[in-house]
């Protein structure tokens, strides 16, 4: 009927996600605690509750032929993509096409450094440290420190151009006063 198949869908819906909560609780079975077996079942879980919602709720069960016509390319074209990022991933992870694993020079430019993670991770304790386990104090070459640097570089910068264009105007002065 009408109303009572939503009504369904929603009690499908519910008994889906107190499955999905189920995966990490102690009710779970000891047989099934490894990781990748709770992420699959909950992968497959949260694409039949989409399902559900896709076909009831937004009334994709009852279109005419036509919503093929839209999703079958844009579906192709998803894989397309993904399967088209592979050999760039794979050359640079894995040292396909002679790249030997390294990045190029002009692409190594633009890599996240190592000392890069670490200046975000004091960052993020700076930010928040109850999150980190962390007091108020910070680790040396933090975030203070870097920012302390900074500072000083961009203060001496200034005083250096406050030096030249003394000294050109002096050197202006004198050239006017001959």
């Amino acid at each position: 009927g009408g109303l009572a198949k939503y009504i369904y869908v929603f009690f499908a819906l519910c008994f889906l996600t107190t499955l999905s909560f189920l995966t990490y609780s102690e009710y779970w079975p000891q047989s099934l605690a490894d990781a990748s077996v709770k992420r699959m079942f909950m992968m497959a879980v949260s694409c039949t509750k989409a399902m559900l919602v896709i076909l009831f709720f937004m009334h994709v069960k009852y279109e005419a032929n036509w919503k093929y016509v839209l999703t079958i390319p844009a579906s192709m074209m998803s894989v397309f993509l993904m399967l088209a990022l592979v050999p760039d991933i794979g050359a640079r992870v894995n040292g396909m096409f002679g790249y030997g694993g390294r990045y190029s020079s002009e692409r190594f430019e633009h890599v996240g450094k190592e000392s890069d993670v670490e200046a975000m991770l004091a960052a993020s304790r700076a930010i928040s440290p109850a999150e980190h386990g962390a007091e108020a104090e910070h680790e040396p070459g933090s975030v203070e420190e870097t920012v302390n640097e900074a500072q000083e570089s961009e203060a001496k910068a200034e005083e250096k151009a406050a030096e030249k264009k003394a000294e050109a105007e002096q050197k202006a002065e004198k050239e006017a006063d001959e």
